[in-house]
């Protein structure tokens, strides 16, 4: 019985290591050299894995802490660049968590397109369409999409962004959570 329990528990071992070892080298590795590629990132620290760290169609992007110097922008940057790092995998879901709570879900193919247009889309136009692109843990938008005078379109857009950070983290984050 005692040999048969030790095979069980350096299978478990075994098991998870090769877990763990995936999503570091698929994922958490292209995070940590991302944060290290741009200086703009310092402080800002990511965990990210595949869903339940097990399935490959789910990716988790969990922003984990900030320094005092981060902004929102800082933030929506670093996922823009790891989309760009993962532009040649496909998701259905990415999570964006904070602290390892699920908080909302862009769909894999907007994710995609994210990546696919980083370094050649305007990056206001990215900034101002990402909340309608955000949906929330059920599968409903979190925020609606506007018509009307570019002005006013915009505003609004804007302020869909700056509540999609501080529901996403910024409201646990001022409270030192």
């Amino acid at each position: 019985m005692a040999r048969s329990l030790k095979i069980l528990l350096i299978a478990i071992l075994l098991v998870g290591a090769t877990v763990f070892v995936w999503n570091y080298t698929t994922l958490q590795r292209q995070a940590r050299d991302m944060h290290t590629a741009d200086s703009r990132n310092a402080g800002i620290e990511v965990f990210t894995h595949y869903g339940y760290f097990v399935n490959p169609k789910v990716l988790v992007f969990d922003l984990r802490a900030l320094s005092g110097d981060n902004s929102p922008m800082n933030v929506t940057r670093t996922l823009l660049q790891f989309a760009e790092r993962q532009k040649h995998r496909r998701f259905d879901r990415v999570i964006l968590a904070h602290k390892g709570t699920a908080k909302f879900e862009l769909k894999g193919d907007y994710f995609h397109a994210l990546g696919n247009d980083y370094e050649h889309q305007n990056p206001v136009y990215t900034l101002r369409t990402l909340p309608e692109n955000v949906y929330q843990l059920d599968g409903a938008r979190a925020f609606g999409t506007w018509t009307g005078g570019l002005l006013g379109v915009v505003g609004k857009q804007m302020e869909d962004l700056n509540e999609l950070h501080q529901q996403w983290y910024l409201a646990e984050y001022a409270t030192g959570g």
